[in-house]
């Protein structure tokens, strides 16, 4: 059974920085597409930032250059670097698995839990 585990949420202030983890285990980890997502109080779950096992990666326009996804296959461990935090990046953050270069949630069949990060101005 798939399993994703995220870690390293909490609250910073803006400007700030956070790593994020996501743990997997209970399938091939390296042969999936892995990505971040988020979703604020009242809004829609929305991609943030995916990477194939090819090194390829796609991120979305509000986070290009502020964040970085990147890989430990040894580890089964999905990562995501957050700097420059700003108040608008306060929301849950997903890890998932799927099997395209896509930010739409519609792409993806595997979900953690959710790590909480509050970035405060």
């Amino acid at each position: 059974q798939v399993q994703l585990v995220e870690s390293g949420g909490g609250s910073v202030q803006a400007g700030g920085s956070l790593r994020l983890s996501c743990a997997a285990s209970g399938y091939t980890y390296s042969s999936y597409y892995m990505a971040w997502f988020r979703q604020a109080p009242g809004k829609e779950r929305e991609g943030v930032a995916v990477l194939g096992s090819d090194g390829r990666t796609r991120y979305a326009d509000s986070v290009n250059g502020r964040f970085t996804i990147s890989r430990d296959n040894a580890k089964n461990t999905l990562y995501l670097q957050m700097n420059s935090l700003k108040s608008e990046d306060t929301a849950m953050y997903y890890c998932a698995a799927g099997s395209w270069l896509r930010l739409e949630r519609m792409f993806f069949d595997y979900w953690g839990q959710g790590t909480q990060v509050t970035v405060s101005s």
